[in-house]
């Protein structure tokens, strides 16, 4: 698992499996990010058999069988779409098209597991909603920076065990290292990756409303900059936002890709969450200058303050989770409107962004 590279980033995690060999099988359309990686290890471990993958690039086939020997290579994808022992298909393919994917996969009888962002625009939204309504299948997304992170989901118990009170108020920041040269053209391009907020934004949204117990938010402010990668004039290296949610709380986040080589790790991700009664903050990759380790939690409240250093300790509930409301057609994992709902308040906060820095120099306001 690379921690210099978010793109590659896919943790590791215990195997808990929630059912037995044959019950839950998966095929991968897409290979386009590396996020696929996690997914897939994510769903294994619950107990998920990987039985087929296709991508039209071979060179990214072939490295996907080197780490998932037991997958077969099928020859195009409506030979998974059409297969009736596949459960599931999950996909990493280019951003502006998981929508797209996503409808014939629930079309083909199978639930879905895409990557974030899982849309670029509110109208791929719209249709993944009315799908969802017309065939009753799960449309899940894969928001990495809480669902598999054990710094996070320890954060979440925490509040649900009434450690910090209400909470009021959250701070998060997603700063990424870009690896300029080791990305697709795509990802410079906001026709394909949404921008920023549309994009790392989306982990942010997620994590607010989980964190603040929130059905629905409003976006008050939002900024975006290509500061320092001119020779990409539509790439922006820098976001934040601010919103409002439906039961009071607020939210500020911070995302760029302005990483220093420096750092031990691709990104230093955290949150802070403010409670009435005390706050938490999660350091989920790296505790800089202190400790390489990442999943370090610090909590203070009424009681004093207490440190956590929680890898390999919490686990990755989601995904056992998520196969099992798949073959129930339960909302335990994470409710489908959460999951919609996250998702078009990143494409609301980029689409009314103000553009702070473009290539010619010029403000947009």
């Amino acid at each position: 698992m690379s921690k210099n590279d978010g793109m590659n980033y896919a943790p590791v995690g215990n195997q808990t499996k929630v059912v037995g060999a044959g019950e839950f099988t998966f095929a991968v359309i897409g290979l386009d990010h590396g996020h696929i990686y996690g997914m897939c290890n994510g769903l294994l471990e619950a107990g998920g058999e990987l039985i087929a993958v296709y991508d039209p690039d071979e060179e990214k086939v072939e490295k996907f069988l080197q780490a998932y020997s037991m997958v077969s290579k099928a020859q195009s994808k409506e030979d998974i779409l059409t297969n009736p022992a596949i459960n599931l298909v999950a996909s990493a393919n280019i951003p502006s098209e998981r929508g797209e994917l996503g409808l014939e996969v629930l079309e083909n009888g199978k639930h879905y597991f895409t990557d974030k962002p899982a849309f670029t625009t509110l109208s791929q939204v719209k249709k993944a909603r009315e799908k969802v309504s017309e065939t009753g299948l799960k449309w899940g997304i894969y928001y990495s920076e809480r669902l598999h992170v054990e710094g996070a989901i320890l954060a979440g118990e925490l509040i649900e065990n009434g450690e910090i009170g209400r909470v009021v108020q959250v701070i998060g920041t997603g700063p990424h290292r870009a690896n300029v040269g080791a990305r697709p053209p795509w990802f410079f391009n906001p026709e394909y990756y949404g921008g920023i907020l549309c994009d790392i934004g989306s982990h942010q949204i997620e994590q607010f409303l989980h964190f603040s117990g929130a059905k629905d938010a409003k976006v008050l402010h939002s900024k975006v900059a290509n500061y320092s990668l001119k020779e990409y004039p539509q790439f922006q290296d820098y976001g934040d936002a601010t919103l409002l949610a439906d039961n009071g709380a607020t939210f500020y986040f911070r995302v760029d890709w302005l990483t220093p080589d420096g750092l031990g790790t691709w990104g230093d991700g955290r949150v802070t969450i403010l409670g009435t009664e005390g706050y938490i903050e999660v350091r989920k990759y790296i505790d800089i200058a202190r400790d390489k380790q990442g999943d370090q939690v610090y909590l203070v409240n009424q009681e004093g303050e207490k440190h956590f250093s929680c890898n390999g300790k919490v686990g990755y509930p989601f995904f056992g989770q998520f196969i099992l409301d798949c073959i129930n057609g339960t909302e335990t994992a994470m409710t489908q409107e959460h999951a919609f709902r996250a998702a078009e308040l990143c494409i609301e906060a980029q689409n009314q962004a103000i553009h702070v820095e473009t290539a010619d120099n010029k403000i947009q306001i």
